[in-house]
Parts: C-alpha cells; sequence; structure tokens
C-alpha cells in the first residue's frame, strides 16, 4: 500500500462545459478533459468554444488542477486547416495535455505545441505492450488504454514499458464496438461517430418486424430455449427508418446495448497494476451525475490505505446505485466479456435529482439559497441535499419565485431562478435530490 501512496494517482473528470468542470473540480477531481464540438468525439451537447475554453484553464490552474483537451476525431484532409487553427489558439492557453488518437493530429501536435504532453485516446485501440511502446517512441506521454484491455495485461505493459503513464476508464457508459471505433451512426443516418457526431443506434428500441424459426438452433440447457424460442429475426427501429436481421433469443431486441462499466471495487487493483490516471466517461451527462461520481471515487482513493476502506467503497456504491444507469458491469477488467443489457431498462432510483445551490440571498432579514431547478420540487418534499463531503436531510421552510410571491412548488424548464428557505443554509454547488415514494 506504500507504493500505491508514493505516486500521485490522478482522478480524471469529463468536462462537457464549463459549469460541469466547476462541478467536477469541486467534488475532487486532479484533472479535467474537454473539447470544443468541432475536433472532439462530443459534437453534441458540448458547449465550449476558444473563448470558454480560455476561462475553463483560467479555472483549472488557479485551483491547481490539470485540464486536457480532446482532439481525438480521425480527420479527413478537410479539417486539417481548421485544426491547425485551434492548436495555434491552444497555445496561448497553457493547457496540459492534448488527447488525440490520429497519427497525424498527434504529428502536428508535436509541431505546434512542442512543449505541450500528448495522450493517447483510447480511440487508437492500444491494447498491448508493442503498440505502447510504439506510442512511447513516437513521443506520446500516457496511453488511454482500450477499455478491452486486463488488469493483468495492464501490469504486464507497466512493467515493460515503465515510464509511459497509463489511463484506464473506471466507470461510464461502454460501447458495444472496440473502444467505440463504430460505423452503426454514420450508416444509419450519416453521422459519423469517429467524427463526434454518435446518434447512438446500439440505444434505440427494435421490434419485430418479421420471425422465422432458425433450424439450426440448439437448444439452451441453461435457459431451456427450445428451437422454436430461438428466432431468427428481422427488427425495425422506433421510426421505421432501419431493418436488420439477426437471431433473437430470450433476452430481447436490445441486442447492441452494453452496461456501464463501474469499477469502484477495483480503484486498489488498477492503481497496484500501475495506472496512473483513473477516468471518468461522461461529458454529455448532468453536473449531478458528474458531482456524485467524482466525490464517489474521490473518497475511495482518499482511504486507500486506511481501515474504513472497504465501509467507503461500499458507501459510495450505494451513492452510485442512485444514478440512473443502465446495469453495471466490470467491463473486461477481469478478463471475461462484460454484461450487455439485453431488455433495455435502466436501473430504478429512488431519488430524482432537483436542483442545484447557486448561492444565497437575504431575504425580509432572512437567508435563502438561490436555487436552479432542473425538475419539481413541493414543499413537503423528503430532500437531501449533497456536497463533496456528504449528505444531508432538508426540509423546505418556504419557496419564493423569482418574483419574490411564494408558492407551494417550483418546477424546471426555464432559466427562472427560486428562492428557498431550508432548514440548513446550503453551500454553493450543493445539489438538492427529491426522495421518491
Amino acid at each position: 500500500m506504500n507504493q500505491k501512496k508514493s505516486r500521485k494517482i490522478e482522478l480524471l473528470a469529463p468536462g462537457g462545459s464549463l459549469e460541469k468542470l466547476k462541478y467536477a473540480i469541486h467534488y475532487g477531481a486532479d484533472a479535467v478533459y474537454v473539447g470544443v464540438p468541432d475536433f472532439s468525439l462530443r459534437s453534441r451537447i458540448n458547449s465550449f468554444n476558444e473563448e470558454s475554453l480560455k476561462d475553463a484553464v483560467d479555472f483549472a490552474h488557479k485551483r491547481k488542477k490539470k485540464i486536457y483537451v480532446t482532439l481525438n476525431i480521425y480527420a479527413h484532409n478537410m479539417h486539417l486547416e481548421e485544426i491547425k487553427k485551434h492548436l495555434k489558439s491552444l497555445k496561448a492557453l497553457r493547457i496540459d495535455g492534448v488527447i488525440a488518437s490520429d497519427p497525424g493530429i498527434i504529428m502536428l501536435v508535436k509541431k505546434y505545441l512542442p512543449k505541450t504532453e500528448i495522450h493517447l485516446s483510447t480511440q487508437a485501440n492500444a491494447t498491448n505492450i508493442e503498440a505502447v511502446k510504439f506510442w512511447a517512441k513516437a513521443g506520446v506521454k500516457r496511453v488511454v488504454l482500450a477499455r478491452e484491455v486486463s488488469l493483468e495485461e495492464i501490469r504486464e505493459i507497466k512493467k515493460a514499458v515503465p515510464k509511459m503513464e497509463l489511463e484506464y476508464f473506471i466507470h461510464g457508459a461502454m460501447c458495444m464496438s472496440y473502444s467505440g471505433r463504430c460505423i452503426l451512426s454514420k450508416w444509419m443516418n450519416n453521422r459519423s461517430a469517429n467524427l463526434g457526431d454518435c446518434t447512438q443506434p446500439c440505444r434505440w428500441l427494435y421490434s419485430h418486424k418479421s420471425q422465422i424459426p432458425n433450424p439450426k438452433s440448439q437448444i439452451n440447457s441453461k435457459s431451456k430455449i427450445s428451437n422454436s424460442q430461438n428466432l431468427e429475426v428481422t427488427v425495425q427501429d422506433d421510426m421505421k427508418r432501419f431493418e436488420i436481421d439477426l437471431e433473437e433469443d430470450q433476452h430481447g431486441t436490445y441486442f447492441f446495448n452494453s452496461r456501464d462499466m463501474n469499477l469502484s471495487a477495483h480503484i486498489s487493483d488498477l492503481i497496484s497494476a500501475g495506472v496512473d490516471s483513473l477516468k471518468i466517461e461522461g461529458r454529455a451527462k448532468s453536473v449531478y451525475y458528474v458531482a456524485t461520481v467524482v466525490r464517489a471515487y474521490r473518497q475511495i482513493i482518499d482511504a486507500l490505505g486506511k481501515k474504513n476502506l472497504k465501509t467507503v467503497i461500499k458507501k459510495q456504491q450505494k451513492e452510485l446505485d442512485t444514478l440512473v444507469n443502465r446495469g453495471y458491469s466490470k467491463g473486461f477488467l477481469l478478463g471475461s466479456e462484460p454484461e450487455h443489457n439485453f431488455e433495455g431498462k435502466l436501473s430504478a432510483t429512488d431519488f430524482k435529482f432537483v436542483g442545484q445551490i447557486e448561492g444565497q440571498q437575504k431575504i425580509e432579514g432572512k437567508i435563502f439559497n438561490v436555487v436552479f431547478m432542473h425538475n419539481e420540487m413541493f414543499l413537503k418534499d423528503d430532500l437531501e441535499a449533497i456536497d463533496p463531503e456528504g449528505n444531508a436531510k432538508v426540509k423546505i421552510k418556504k419557496i419564493l419565485n423569482h418574483k419574490l410571491e411564494e408558492v407551494e412548488e417550483a418546477h424546471g424548464g426555464h432559466d427562472k431562478r427560486f428562492f428557498i428557505q431550508f432548514s440548513k443554509i446550503l453551500p454553493e454547488k450543493a445539489l438538492i435530490r427529491r426522495k421518491l415514494k
């Protein structure tokens, strides 16, 4: 355990917007990754531009946190001139690293940002010792290993290439294609996942259009599926855009849908194997998701080497279970195939995220919290406030709308703020969730 504590382990969080970046850092991230839509694999639900990137760098560096910029599309010739302009603008920002997968882009980064670290994106599919050696010779400082790499393979890579920093995904969505290199979105509606515009057809609901018995299917002794239950099926998506032939079994027709990754029980194992940076997926997620996940892994990392580690892990796993998810999986970490969510169901949760605390305001001699609402909240609700330290049950004493009129409920879906007097004054960037009955 002393070896684990002797080197700095980085908790790397997603920054899908400047606001989400601030929450990630506030809740415990050591570093954040961001990108502008044109050159990042998150072109939708991504509000960054050159100006907000500067604000993000300034915010992170003032708090002694690192910031990495994703430039991980697979570029065509038409992208190159704009990429060069982007790299020139990044030089003035003093970013800490560029995450790239395309060899041509990596060469451009070396030319225009010679002093900036290059991190190899998981999109490059680095899965073995020789590949990592190759990228080390190419000037790469860190390799974001493919999600398909097992714990034992991580150990072998670190032993063979000890100077290479290794990064590994520990939480978030899994892709049904190899490290995200998928062509479904491009094929189905001409929006390329490899240019950052994935429409996630793997998550769509498909329904039967026609079906015939499959004479080649075998009886499954475990599930007792007979030949008549295994079918060759033509399925069609819910918008009636595409038809796909497949063999259906007892699980249903969410046939691409992977479960989400959750490696909260294996953080110590990953660090022992040689991982230097623990990465959370989720630039398109909410501030509530980012804050909850970052806090969970921050507390687990901080508990390493302490007697209460198992208790902390168990507690934070319960917190991660409060988030809507597709069912959790350990991915490929332990050497087996990850589970799939064939039913397409999202997990049930006991909580709904309702609002975020933006500050305090004194009204008629009393302190009210300024709240930006995301969902509905009622005067008699059972609420929890979460912040970097933990959770606290709170009650509502009074709700005022933006006109300072007293009301019995508050709703999201607009940019007006509510002024709420809780049973205790809440700090800025606390988040409110409602206990579901």
